[in-house]
């Protein structure tokens, strides 16, 4: 009886083993499915190539800028395109700054509310319409325009009037 038991606890230990392992899933005793291998449902999916990528048509389109001919700059037998909302001064954009509120200071009826030399602005009233008088800097100089308070080039005959002023003050 002595030698059964060590027997039997080993026997019952390989069984339970046994169990064990072909309850845990091992691939060996694991069925494999084969009807729904290789399905669509399990394969990658393919993004067509025109979706793969934002469309950039558009991306860059440049709008068109209303520009006008002032006949009393172009003078007799030729036509000059001038912008009535701004134009180019060569120069360093402090030291045009500085010109502008000089010029502005200088023009009757005109009250600068306030000016900002960071970011180039002067907040002017003129002719009945309150707008934004902006130095921007470009390549080798500054771009003077008459700005509303959306940030759209002004119209009206207030800024149409002091952007011709500045223009024939400072040579733009």
């Amino acid at each position: 009886m002595f030698q059964t038991r060590p027997v039997f606890r080993t026997t019952v230990l390989v069984a339970l083993a046994l169990a064990v392992l072909a309850a845990s899933g091992c691939r060996w005793f694991r069925k494999e499915n084969s009807l729904y291998a290789g399905t669509a449902e399990t394969r990658p999916l393919e993004v067509p190539p025109d979706l793969d990528r934002p469309a950039t048509d558009g991306a860059m389109a440049l709008p068109d800028v209303p520009q006008s001919v002032t006949r009393s700059e172009a003078g007799p037998g030729r036509t000059q395109v001038a912008s009535t909302t701004g134009f180019n001064v060569s120069g360093n954009r402090d030291e045009i700054f500085t010109r502008v509120g000089e010029v502005l200071g200088a023009i009757p009826d005109l009250q600068i509310s306030s000016s900002a030399r960071l970011l180039g602005t002067y907040d002017v009233s003129y002719g009945g319409s309150n707008f934004l008088v902006r130095i921007a800097q470009t390549g080798d100089g500054a771009y003077i325009s008459a700005v509303d308070p959306r940030g759209l080039p002004a119209g009206g005959e207030g800024p149409t009037k002091l952007i011709a002023a500045l223009r024939a003050e400072l040579g733009g």
